[in-house]
């Protein structure tokens, strides 16, 4: 599939092509995506004068941009050492089971979830916690799991 070069070219507009806001335009693009296609990346270092590897290599270096398709909904569980002891495992397979997702597999089928295990979102006192597009969720359980994706399928259905 292509990326829309006219989305591509407002935002590099936006930025005046300039390399120097090559994070920006990527978060921009990300955003819209929902991830950062093989060719928005190289057509984005072609129109701001930089190299494939140089605009690759930004792109693997910072976490928060993905070269694969993500759903509507990321959902971050934390398997830090808090949140662990505190049976993040099963907060984890509560978010797999109720998303169709799987550790290896980690997009349902019909594009609305992407799950994750990240090792600290940083809020330790909270635990176990997972967050959703970074929005955080406090002192998981897999009952909890299933409401806020009962009320996440709410929401697209409404």
């Amino acid at each position: 599939m292509k990326t829309d070069k006219k989305m591509l070219d407002r935002i590099l507009n936006e930025y005046a092509c300039d390399k120097l806001k090559m994070i920006a335009i990527m978060q921009d693009i990300q955003k819209e995506l929902r991830y950062l296609p093989e060719d928005a990346l190289i057509y984005v270092a072609e129109k701001i004068g930089v190299s494939k590897s140089e605009i690759f290599g930004v792109a693997t270096f910072y976490g928060n941009f993905s070269l694969e398709p993500k759903g509507k909904y990321v959902i971050k569980c934390c398997d830090g050492t808090a949140c662990h002891v505190r049976k993040s495992e099963g907060v984890q397979k509560a978010l797999n089971s109720e998303t169709g997702t799987t550790p290896d597999s980690k997009n349902s089928a019909d594009g609305l979830f992407t799950v994750e295990r990240v090792y600290c979102l940083g809020a330790c006192g909270l635990a176990p916690v997972c967050t959703v597009n970074d929005e955080v969720y406090a002192a998981m359980t897999p009952e909890k799991v299933h409401e806020l994706i009962v009320s996440l399928k709410e929401a697209e259905n409404a």
